[in-house]
């Protein structure tokens, strides 16, 4: 006989499966929410990556171009040595290392951007910031040594004018900067104390070449300082993207648990 069930025995078991299925929609939504942030973050990445590599080979094809000018220019140059004080100081070799700077930069941001390398991306980063700054302290020098450097100009090119008859390079120089610019000696012909060049242009009204370059420097002062702004502005960008991109690999490994 079956014994009769009493109130103070155990109550049987009853299986919880209302929270089991409440607890399995809740880990199916945490793991549709976590593949939704993974996507996203890889969509983000890759946005990124291929803005920096595509704005870094454009500089890049960019310093080819310049470096092939200065390598031009150190073959084929007309532009000799105007400051024999500086003989390094040439049209050729300032475009010859401007170029070989940009490749370099440009070069280390497409490599560290397509490959998603940090290291790279950090060495792209730190490399712009110390360019932007050693461009930040030039102008600051430049604004606080004005006179002196007016001055060491104007001395420099009244020493290279002495050079004119002895020294190939610093008549060709002279003979093309007075065609180029229209001018006649430093500050008028009355520097060519051997006689006028035939490079100089006739009439009494000339204007020395020091005064007609701080004139074209003047009337094109606008250009030239839209011109710094822009690249300035290109090398912040470039400095952002690099380091959104770096947090963007660090957020996209702890999302997927790398």
């Amino acid at each position: 006989m079956p014994e009769p069930w009493n109130s103070s025995s155990p109550k049987p078991h009853v299986a919880p499966t209302v929270s089991l299925k409440l607890q399995s929609g809740e880990t199916k939504s945490a793991c549709l929410t976590g593949k939704n942030i993974s996507s996203m973050g890889m969509s983000s990445l890759k946005l990124l990556k291929y803005v920096l590599f595509f704005f870094n080979l454009i500089f890049w094809f960019c310093g080819c171009c310049i470096l092939g000018l200065g390598i031009y220019l150190l073959i084929h140059s007309k532009f000799g040595v105007l400051f024999h004080n500086l003989p390094s100081l040439t049209l050729g070799n300032v475009l010859v290392i401007v170029g070989s700077v940009i490749m370099v930069v440009a070069f280390l941001g497409c490599m560290g951007s397509i490959k998603e390398n940090k290291c790279l991306l950090m060495s792209f980063f730190i490399l712009l910031l110390i360019i932007l700054l050693a461009e930040v302290t030039l102008a600051i020098l430049l604004f606080v040594y004005e006179q002196k450097l007016k001055e060491y100009v104007a001395e420099g090119l009244t020493k290279s004018i002495q050079r004119y008859n002895s020294d190939n390079s610093t008549k060709a120089a002279w003979d093309s900067i007075q065609s180029f610019l229209q001018c006649c000696g430093v500050n008028g012909t009355s520097d060519w104390t051997s006689g006028v060049p035939a490079s100089c242009p006739k009439g009494s009204t000339v204007k020395g070449c020091y005064i007609q370059a701080k004139q074209w420097f003047h009337s094109n002062f606008l250009y030239i300082g839209i011109t710094t702004i822009c690249v300035c502005v290109i090398q912040v960008l470039g400095m952002s993207f690099a380091l959104t991109l770096n947090c963007q690999i660090d957020k996209t490994s702890q999302a997927l648990g790398l």
